[in-house]
C-alpha cells in the first residue's frame, strides 16, 4: 500500500488549505486513513481520521476548522483546513491501517501504512 500526500504550502494566518492522499489500494473504502503531523521539535500528534463507514474522528485543537474526507472511487483522502494558525505549521502526514480498533484511532503506532509527508507553513 502506498500513500501520497499533497497540498501543502505557505498560507497566511486565518487561511485555507486543502491537503490530498491518494492511496494504492484496491481495498481503499474498508480502511481507517487518518492525517497526523509533526512540527519540528515535537512529537507526531494525531489531527483527523476516517473510517471505511465515514464515520470521523478530530483533534480537539483542529475541531470546527478542519474537515476531513474521502473519495472511495478516485481512492483519495482530504483534509480541508481552514482558519489557519501559526500553531498548524507541521509536515502534514496521511496514514492507512486495514484493521484498527476503536480506541487506537488517535495512536500513530497503530497506523501500517504512511505517506511522505507534506509541509504546511502559516505565517502571520
Amino acid at each position: 500500500v502506498q500513500l501520497q500526500a499533497s497540498g501543502g504550502g505557505s498560507v497566511q494566518a486565518g487561511g485555507s488549505l486543502r491537503l490530498t492522499c491518494a492511496v494504492s489500494e484496491r481495498s481503499f473504502s474498508r480502511f481507517v486513513t487518518a492525517w497526523f503531523r509533526q512540527a519540528p521539535g515535537k512529537e507526531r500528534e494525531f489531527v483527523a481520521a476516517i473510517k471505511w463507514s465515514a464515520g470521523t474522528y478530530y483533534a480537539d485543537s483542529v475541531k470546527g476548522r478542519f474537515s476531513i474526507s474521502k473519495d472511495n472511487a478516485k481512492k483519495t483522502m482530504y483534509l480541508q483546513m481552514g482558519s489557519l494558525r501559526l500553531e498548524d505549521t507541521a509536515t502534514y502526514y496521511c496514514a492507512a491501517v486495514s484493521r484498527i480498533i476503536q480506541s487506537s484511532i488517535r495512536d500513530a503506532e497503530a497506523y501500517d501504512y504512511w505517506g511522505q509527508g507534506t509541509q504546511v507553513t502559516v505565517s502571520s
